[in-house]
């Protein structure tokens, strides 16, 4: 039976994260005083001790859960043994770090400028993203292919929820459709903009330029990405699905699928929350799953 490391993404982050390892693990507080250094201010005051509002800015929350994920994997030194990674989103950033296809310092950058080019691209035109509960996949994509205005599928989290992102009138407009369809909820989320959209396009070529200037290198174990679902080993391909990830939906019920399919009894998930855990176990019931945080 194979162990899958997962990794989350935006939304998971909440105060005082990471601060018990911070004060536990000699190695995670190196690690987090280094990205303080790389960051140019101390992310790890608003992680142990901000407000929520500080920490739901996009410049904070990215490399925050990116930071705790990253820092637990390496505090278990040769525990830490993955046949296979995945992250949901930002979570990819993470589970590639994990996985030894980037530097810690490097996935940090990226991370960073990740965040500040979708913050900038929020800016420029009001978008947002809403949870759709209780339809089946392909309704949902039907009923986006049918309003004229930028909405698509953005995240497939588990059978039966999916998470639509749009202009302001799409993403509206999409919900009352949804809810004549049969939805059990259509619901508006508190997100700064439209993520895994087109309208992300000015970040992805902003982030572009930097993972091209990224060494990548041939992960430990194949990590599970969000665009493709394979088990990707290779730095070309693991860096053309990275590119991609910013304006393509998030597969995550097909990627947990696969890694299923390809030996996956055990999930791990490692940083901020449990929502992975919740939706892997609504995509199988099979598996054993569990986290550390």
């Amino acid at each position: 039976m194979k162990k899958a490391y997962v990794f989350p993404g935006q939304g998971a982050q909440f105060v005082g994260m990471g601060k018990e390892l911070y004060e536990t693990s000699p190695l995670a507080k190196e690690l987090f005083e280094k990205a303080n250094e790389i960051l140019g201010f101390r992310i790890t005051d608003l992680m142990f001790e901000g407000t929520d509002e500080d920490l739901r800015q996009t410049k904070v929350t990215q490399p925050a859960i990116f930071l705790h994920s990253v820092i637990l994997a390496k505090t278990l030194g040769e525990t830490f043994r993955p046949d296979m990674t995945a992250g949901h989103s930002l979570g990819e950033f993470s589970a590639l770090v994990a996985a030894g296809a980037l530097t810690f310092e490097d996935g940090l950058r990226l991370v960073y400028k990740r965040a500040l080019a979708m913050q900038k691209a929020c800016e420029v035109k009001p978008s947002t993203m809403a949870a759709v509960l209780a339809l089946p996949d392909e309704k949902v994509e039907e009923i986006c292919a049918s309003i004229d205005e930028v909405v698509v599928p953005a995240n497939y989290n588990c059978p039966g929820q999916i998470v639509i992102s749009g202009s302001l009138n799409g993403v509206e407009q999409a919900c009352e459709k949804m809810k004549e369809a049969g939805a059990k909820r259509a619901l508006i989320l508190k997100v700064g903009g439209a993520f895994h959209s087109p309208l992300m396009e000015p970040a992805r070529l902003e982030l572009m330029e930097a993972i091209e200037g990224t060494k990548i290198s041939t992960p430990v174990c194949p990590v599970y990405q969000n665009v493709s679902t394979r088990g990707e080993t290779h730095p070309r391909v693991i860096k053309e699905n990275l590119i991609a990830q910013l304006t393509s939906p998030v597969k995550w019920t097909q990627s947990v699928r696969q890694m299923i399919a390809d030996g996956a009894g055990e999930f791990v998930e490692l940083g901020p929350g449990s929502v992975l855990q919740g939706l892997i176990s609504k995509i199988s019931k099979e598996v054993t799953v569990s986290g550390k945080q």
